[in-house]
């Protein structure tokens, strides 16, 4: 149980409205409403990169403060994302989620050589947005977690169009030794039991610095069964069973990790804080199933594997220089993902329809077993520097000014196998290989940025931002099969010789490079000192990139454009806090992501798309001890022109009016058109048109403990899974859902003791409908949530 700090030693904040947030008699805050302790202190936040009550910022922003991530029994992103309305997201598991934001959703994003993530992650100060998708944090001992809604790219840049997730630690306290534990054991229905064991303490180690150490463990019951299963693959006749590997709920896993911060005050203005933080996490399967085969049933045909591990070391320096306030944040992080998976349908789905299983034999000409496995290993790197200014905020002009650099680099190896092929169809050095990528992604960001605010009134503000940025994108190496399978592609089609470690040779080699702006105006009006309303104008950008396939063109920035509409009030002495906003996007050449030859993902820049929505989040304490909270999206995202499907081989970018391949000489005045992929008003894909969350709590007096009550629901509508006909034909409507959580505990000063149920209905939420490959249609997989989880937790504080 960690002790609530509410005011942060972060920058010099503006004068703040006088709102002081209630909530019940222990518990630091919740949403955008921001509940705090019955003393009135005020949550502050950052979100605009200087301290501000989260009530001044002209944002629509949800934030989750330590003692309610505790409430909500919250360890991981998927745990606090049903939270947050204005998130939607796609996982197979812990460590393979895609985030996205208010509706900017293509879909199929992820893969190595696709587009960068929409929503921009930080923790703390520091970027830790990757190529490889969420980086998943085990969440302990934070202080908040911020959900920041639309555009963020002036002061957070690529990554951030459509939104940014912030993760705020608790940071070293300088003459105060504290600490605490937790244990909690859980069992998951029909399947294992569960436990996780955190800790952290913070210690002076002189009278100006002070050491923060932070410590995990979880293991993860599993749930899925792998049943036993079959395939005959019809060329050659072989059948293949997974009689061996049957096993109950064998998608279990384990994370464990550290985060260590020292944190020095040089003097009274300048303090440094670096940190350590590392992570390891294995997992067996991913959390998905087979309906064809039972609910929560799976067939796979050989053992997975999936090992995600990060380390990453980080500085923030802050201080004065004069009146002017300066940060640095600088961090380098590296990521390893080590993973094994049955490709055994994409082999058999292959066979039935093209006669696959009749290319593989051996070095005798006999036929052999065609399914294939997938053997990848992802090398990450990044570092990031940032370097800005804020001028004093107590003055009418108030700016930020910054430099930001960032530095990614991925290396990619991906091998399929087929055991006993022929020598004669392997990759060069890579035994019973039929396809091999060996690649590296380099992506290179530089921006200069500025946000100033000028009081135009003792009500009216002014904001305006901008940021200039330069981006160059690179994808080198080698992809696809021998020179001997294939006479166009793969060791047919190198031009030069190995550029990548463990690649017989090069073909491919391409960059792409471009320089942009994104821009924020604003106006906000404080009504009184409860109430404010707010307009703002901002866009957001991703970055351009490199089609893995080299004869294709590359894929450009995107940009996305907002207008928003909102307020943030306070009413009934402070027992209702209502906000909301209204926004309207437009979302341009938005990247789309398709399956293209042999399976490769292949990016083009679609057509334009328009999102409208609602966000709403209100408390309310009706008495004290009692407190309710709630928050809400409505999003319409839909297409606004016809998607093609292809490029245009006139203008090289994606093609506007759908063509047929020939003309037909004898209908000249007939407009010769084939029907789009995606037809105008298509709804973009995973983002639900509604989306919602409850949650009640009552605290009250139990003879010598305190004690809580406290129930919650969150839910969506439905959604699609995919954007072109094909898709919805193929992987069908992701269901919506609703589930329901519930807790009970007591605690005195310094410990307590909770029982609680998630998903207390046991309801099936669909996260992901995947297929093995663009060709496996009817053996369509849900992604989905943990079953019905009963457990206990205790929690020591010293």
């Amino acid at each position: 149980m960690n002790k609530a700090t509410l005011r942060l030693n972060l920058l010099g904040s503006r004068p703040m409205m006088k709102t002081a947030l209630l909530a019940s008699s222990m518990w630091t805050g919740v949403t955008g409403a921001a509940m705090a302790q019955s003393d009135r202190d005020t949550i502050v936040v950052t979100a605009q990169k200087r301290e501000q009550n989260i009530q001044d910022v002209p944002i629509s922003i949800i934030a989750i403060g330590t003692e309610r991530l505790e409430e909500l029994e919250v360890s991981s992103f998927e745990d606090y994302a049903k939270y947050l309305p204005s998130v939607s997201f796609q996982s197979t598991a812990p460590n393979l989620t895609t985030v996205y934001m208010r509706g900017v959703v293509s879909g199929g994003d992820g893969n190595h050589s696709a587009s960068l993530p929409s929503v921009g992650v930080y923790l703390d100060e520091q970027p830790v947005t990757t190529i490889l998708g969420f980086l998943p944090l085990h969440i302990y001992d934070i202080e908040r977690v911020e959900a920041l809604a639309g555009p963020q790219g002036t002061l957070f840049g690529a990554s951030s169009q459509s939104g940014t997730l912030r993760i705020i630690t608790n940071k070293p306290k300088i003459g105060e030794t504290e600490g605490g534990v937790d244990v909690e054991v859980n069992t998951v229905s029909d399947g294992e039991v569960g436990y996780q064991f955190e800790g952290y303490w913070n210690q002076p180690v002189s009278d100006n610095a002070a050491l923060r150490i932070v410590g995990w463990y979880k293991k993860d019951a599993g749930f899925i069964d792998n049943v036993l299963d079959s395939r005959t693959f019809p060329s050659s006749g072989i059948t293949k069973t997974n009689a061996a590997l049957v096993e109950d709920d064998f998608n279990d896993g384990e994370t464990f990790g550290a985060r260590v911060a020292l944190k020095i005050d040089l003097d009274e203005n300048w303090t440094i804080t670096p940190t350590l933080l590392g992570q390891k996490s294995n997992f067996d399967a991913r959390n998905s199933f087979d309906p064809q085969l039972g609910d929560l049933n799976v067939g796979r045909f050989y053992d997975e594997l999936n090992e995600d591990r990060f380390f990453q070391a980080a500085l923030t320096v802050e201080g004065k220089v004069g009146s002017f306030d300066v940060t640095y944040a600088g961090a380098y992080l590296k990521r390893q993902i080590d993973s094994f998976n049955d490709y055994t349908d994409y082999a058999y789905f292959y066979d039935v329809l093209y006669g696959y299983g009749a290319y593989f034999y051996d070095d005798m000409y006999n036929l052999v077993d065609p399914s294939q496995t997938y053997q990848g290993d992802d090398s990450f790197m990044k570092y990031s520097n940032e370097l800005r200014f804020s001028t004093p905020q107590d003055k009418r002009v108030r700016a930020v000014v910054g430099f930001f650099q960032n530095h990614q680099r991925h290396f990619i190896h991906q091998q399929y196998v087929v055991e006993n092929l022929t020598s004669l169809f392997e990759v060069t050095d890579h035994p019973d290989t039929i396809w091999l990528t060996e690649q590296k992604r380099v992506d290179r960001d530089l921006a200069i940025f500025t946000e100033v605010e000028f009081d135009i009134t003792d009500s009216l503000t002014f904001i305006g931002g901008v940021r200039g940025y330069r981006f160059k994108n690179s994808l080198q190496g080698f992809f696809g099969y021998s020179a001997n399978f294939s006479s166009r592609t793969g060791e047919a089609a190198c031009f030069g010789p190995p550029i990548v470690p463990d690649s017989p040779c090069t073909n491919l080699d391409r960059t792409v490079k471009d320089t942009g702006e994104t821009h924020k105006l604003g106006l906000t009006y404080d009504i009184d000192d409860d109430k404010m309303v707010y307009f703002t104008y901002s866009t957001g950008f991703r970055p351009g990139g490199v089609n893995r396939r080299g004869t294709l063109p590359p894929y450009l920035a995107d940009d996305l454009r907002n207008l928003e509409l909102g307020f943030k009030t306070a009413w009934a002495d402070n027992r209702v806090i209502l906000n909301a906003a209204v926004f309207d996007q437009k979302w341009n050449d938005f990247q789309f992501p398709l399956l293209g030859q042999n399976g490769l993902t292949e990016i083009q820049n679609a057509a334009q798309a328009k999102i409208k929505g609602f966000e709403t989040d209100i408390t309310l304490v009706p008495v004290d001890g009692f407190t309710i909270n709630g928050a809400v999206s409505v999003i319409d995202a839909k297409l606004a022109a016809d998607y093609c499907g292809y490029f245009d081989i006139n203008t090289g970018g994606p093609a506007l009016v759908c063509p047929q391949a020939v003309d037909d000489p004898s209908t000249p005045d007939v407009d010769e058109t084939t029907p789009p992929q995606a037809p105008e008003g298509r709804r973009l894909p995973v983002v639900p048109d509604f989306k919602g969350t409850l949650t009640a709590r009552y605290e009250f007096d139990l003879g010598q403990f305190q004690a809580h009550l406290q129930g919650s629901v969150s839910g969506q509508t439905e959604s699609a899974a995919g954007l072109t006909d094909a898709d919805i034909a193929t992987l069908g409507p992701q269901s919506g859902y609703v589930i329901a959580d519930f807790s009970a505990g007591i605690r005195q000063e310094d410990w307590e003791l909770v029982a609680f149920i998630n998903n207390a209905f046991d309801e099936r939420a669909n996260i992901i409908n995947f297929v093995a490959c663009g060709v496996c249609g009817s053996r369509v997989q849900y992604g989905v949530n943990q079953p019905r989880t009963i457990g206990v937790r205790f929690g020591k504080d010293f």
